[in-house]
């Protein structure tokens, strides 16, 4: 069994977590896997196109990850989580179309399920921006090549 200062700080885990005490052991949760429970359960609403990063930082993680052929399922979502809550900001591409206050409540309502479903904290807040519109007619054709 390994020592207790090597239980109170894993050497694999080098960002934010939570720790939850429980009656036979601890659990932790790293950050970013709330963050993606959080950006999987925003995607599952109707009328939402994407999510959209939200800054520099995420832009160039986006970028390594695709360039690695890496799906990133936390784009556009930052956590702030503590020992027994959490909160998150979603920025988002809504379809057009679609009545924004009622899929920014619905994004609201499945964060907060799957998230306190999923890892037992407790959502205090989830503020959604919706940043862009998506509209299906700029789609963009993807260049046939002459040949093969």
């Amino acid at each position: 069994m390994a020592a207790k200062d090597e239980m109170e700080t894993p050497s694999a885990i080098t960002e934010h977590v939570t720790t939850l005490q429980q009656e036979k052991g601890k659990t932790i949760i790293a950050d970013s896997v709330v963050a993606k429970i959080a950006g999987l359960a925003a995607r599952e609403v109707e009328g939402v196109h994407s999510l959209v990063s939200t800054g520099l930082n995420q832009a160039v993680v986006g970028l390594a990850r695709t360039i690695a052929r890496q799906q990133s399922r936390d784009t556009g979502i930052l956590v702030e989580v503590g020992e027994r809550e959490a909160a998150v900001d979603v920025r988002l591409s809504a379809e057009y179309g679609v009545n924004i206050p009622a899929v920014a409540a619905a994004v609201r309502n499945n964060i907060i399920g799957r998230v306190e479903s999923m890892t037992g904290l407790i959502v205090k807040e989830v503020n959604v921006a919706v940043v862009d519109l998506y509209f299906p007619s700029e789609e963009v054709e993807p260049v046939q090549r002459r040949v093969e």
